[in-house]
């Protein structure tokens, strides 16, 4: 639940205070740039202002009339100027000795003569500070300027008092909240105009952080602690050509008032979302981890072997209703594999008893092939014998037949002896063979020529027969290294079998290739050659198909048994082997694998022969 809580809500958090801390910043920025602009703003105005005054106390210092000892003319041009600038309480003009020369009735009393006085007889124009009349209650400063031309010879002086009502009014009056503010403030911390009159030339802030800041030579900040101790955003100006400097103010708390409620809201909805997350994570912990909590406790057992406590079931459609049934089933699978198992090892108890048995089987049959191999011995120790008074007896009967004149009732009877002797010859010849193998003598054998050689010999009984032959032999096979003879009788012998396994109509197909795949024999060098001698006929029983190459065994009523048996055993001498492969109703292939000598290869002309 903590995670989950975590996971949730420090995303939030984060955005929340980047949004506040954004938002912070923007109203700084916007508020900075508003007061900074309203005290410019003002600054302008109050400038205008004091130039303005500025240039109407030189237009009557330059005046002639003010200079003349018409005192009546003088009085007129003062009052038409004091009722058409409605700025001036008063205007009076001194004497250079300090003597009142004419002052404009109606007016406030001439000011002490002070520093006023002392700068105008020096030729400069002098303007003093704001001063506040409680009595009026209005602000008001003094300018004065020498009279003529000539900075070195004053004899008269013009002073007037300029009210500031109108102008400050229109200076301090700005719209910026309920709480901003602009006041006016010289060096020495007094304030000359401010909304609040009682502070005027009364109450000085020349201690406060404003202060210091207003009329700092280093930067000005944008917020500051006020002569209330209130934390302001400020700006300053000062007003050109005096001492004194314009202040804009506003609080800090109304101008981050739209910030602190965003900050309420994302505090609030951070709660909420605390509350939700925290009960999305009970929630989850009560629909999600408790069951599989459960389901892992199921697990444990199942893989215990306990498959009664495995059991459980839930009515849920959701995907934990689908895992707990998938579990169930699984479940269920892996208590029948285990009966499965069960059952297959007691399957395999009784079949190994039978494979004692089968093994005992084993050793008998290689007890009596022992004993086939000694009769083997026997038979062509016994072959031996016979073989040579056979001999003798078809010389003899030979003979007869060159001697003595035949008749034909008896020519007959001859011609089936000696058909019979031959056959026994052969038979007996056969039993050497088996009984002691030649051994192979070797010479260079093109495959293709023992193949057509092994064909002239089946060929005869196949046209009798009507049988098809086909062959599909390439020209570039290697030469083998092999006993021509005895390699033609393995095909001959392969070839008279198939003829024999086909009927009338059907067909014989003879191919040969390279090959160095699994499946011929392990010392087999660069490869060997592969001859597949394959019939239609009615195929060979499955059972039948492990004692094929046995001596003895045959399935034909005149066979030996010893044509597959002395094939296989030829071929073997030659390093090679013999396989086969059959199907019931389809037909034979007996695959015969030759090994190419290493210097075996033989230049391809890139063409092969198909012969029928």
């Amino acid at each position: 639940m903590i995670l989950f809580s975590l996971f949730a809500l420090v995303p939030l958090c984060a955005v929340g205070l980047f949004s506040m801390r954004t938002a912070e910043e923007v109203i700084l920025k916007m508020a900075g740039n508003q007061v900074e602009q309203l005290a410019r703003d003002k600054e302008a105005l109050l400038e205008r202002w004091i130039s303005e005054r500025k240039a109407d106390i030189a237009v009557l210092a330059g005046s002639s009339i003010l200079s003349s000892a018409d005192l009546e003319a003088m009085g007129a041009y003062l009052r038409l100027v004091k009722e058409n600038y409605r700025v001036y309480s008063g205007i009076a003009v001194v004497g250079g000795d300090g003597g009142l020369i004419y002052a404009t009735p109606g007016g406030p009393p001439l000011p002490e003569l002070g520093a006023w006085f002392e700068e105008a007889r020096r030729g400069r124009l002098y303007m003093s500070d704001i001063r506040f009349d409680p009595e009026v209650p209005q602000s008001f400063f003094h300018i004065a300027a020498p009279l003529g031309n000539d900075p070195d010879k004053v004899e008269r002086i013009v002073c007037a008092t300029v009210g500031t009502g109108a102008i400050l009014s229109a200076v301090l009056s700005i719209s910026l909240g309920e709480t901003g503010e602009c006041y006016l403030v010289n060096r020495e911390g007094m304030f000359l105009a401010h909304k609040e009159p009682r502070r005027i030339l009364t109450e000085n802030i020349a201690q406060s952080e404003s202060f210091r800041n207003i009329f700092s030579e280093r930067r000005k900040r944008i917020t500051y602690v006020d002569y209330r101790g209130i934390e302001v955003i400020g700006a300053s100006a000062k007003v050109e050509g005096t001492d004194w400097a314009l202040v804009v103010e506003q609080d800090r708390d109304e101008a981050f008032r739209s910030a602190d409620v965003m900050g309420r809201y994302i505090l609030l909805v951070t709660a909420f979302s605390t509350l939700a997350a925290l009960l999305s994570a009970w929630l989850l912990s009560r629909t999600v981890a408790t069951p599989i909590r459960k389901l892992s406790g199921a697990a444990r057992s199942l893989a215990a072997g306990n498959y009664q406590r495995s059991d459980i079931r839930s009515e849920r459609k959701d995907e934990i209703g689908l895992l707990y049934a998938a579990f169930a089933e699984m479940a269920e699978q892996l208590r029948d594999r285990q009966q499965n198992l069960e059952a297959q090892v007691v399957l395999r108890e009784a079949e190994l008893k039978e494979t004692g048995v089968e093994l005992k089987r084993t050793q008998e049959a290689a007890a009596r092939s022992q004993q086939l191999a000694a009769l083997g011995r026997l038979a062509a120790g016994v072959a031996h014998e016979i073989r040579t008074p056979l001999t003798s007896l078809k010389l003899y009967l030979e003979s007869i037949e060159e001697d003595i004149e035949i008749s034909p009732e008896v020519e007959e009877d001859y011609q089936v002896a000696m058909t019979q002797i031959r056959r026994m010859e052969a038979t007996i010849n056969r039993f050497l063979d088996f009984a002691r193998p030649q051994a192979p003598i070797l010479a260079d054998i093109d495959p293709a020529e023992l193949i057509e050689d092994a064909l002239l010999v089946a060929g005869p009984r196949a046209r009798q027969q009507e049988t098809l032959v086909a062959s599909e032999i390439p020209d570039d096979l290697p030469r083998l290294r092999g006993d021509r003879k005895q390699l033609e009788e393995v095909f001959v012998n392969l070839m008279i079998n198939a003829l024999e396994a086909v009927n009338a109509g059907g067909e014989l197909r003879i191919r040969a290739g390279t090959e160095t795949g699994k499946d011929g024999p392990a010392e087999a060098g660069p490869g060997f050659v592969r001859i597949d001698v394959e019939d239609t006929g009615p195929g060979i029983d499955a059972e039948n198909l492990p004692r094929l190459f046995d001596p003895f065994f045959t399935t034909k009523a005149t066979g030996t048994g010893l044509g597959l048996s002395i094939a296989f055993t030829t071929l073997q001498r030659h390093g090679g082997m013999i396989k086969v492969r059959s199907r019931e109703g389809i037909g034979t292939v007996f695959s015969v694998f030759i090994p190419i000598p290493l210097t075996g290869k033989k230049e391809s002309d890139g063409k092969g022969a198909d012969r029928r």
